[in-house]
């Protein structure tokens, strides 16, 4: 019977550490799951945050552009509004010349006629 009871005690003794060994398996594993979750959160964040930072970028960057562009393109409308301009004098000066040359020549037309009647 001692033989028995030796023999128990042993495997008591095996599947005692064989537990202990089980549970502190377990607990190293939750461990390492919360760490993992934790980094795994940590990178989410800074991940939030670069993109954040490349969308903040990326704004100050099309402002910059649409300014630049607004800039060039109120340039050019300028430019083309005085060339417009410029052009419309002109012809408005060829049209009083010719109008004027018309003028003269009624004129002489119409005293011509007073004279001859």
């Amino acid at each position: 019977m001692t033989e028995r009871k030796t023999f128990r005690n042993q495997v008591r003794v095996v599947l005692k550490d064989k537990l202990t060994a089980i549970i502190s398996a377990e607990a190293e594993a939750e461990k390492k799951k919360q760490s993992a979750e934790q980094d795994a959160m940590a990178a989410i964040e800074a991940a939030k945050e670069a993109g954040a930072d490349a969308i903040t970028k990326t704004l100050a960057r099309a402002e910059t552009e649409i300014a630049h562009f607004t800039r060039v393109t109120d340039k050019k409308a300028t430019e083309r509004a005085k060339e417009l301009a410029s052009k419309t004098a002109n012809r408005r000066a060829a049209l009083h010349a010719r109008a004027q040359g018309r003028m003269d020549s009624a004129v002489s037309l119409i005293v011509e006629r007073i004279v001859k009647s």
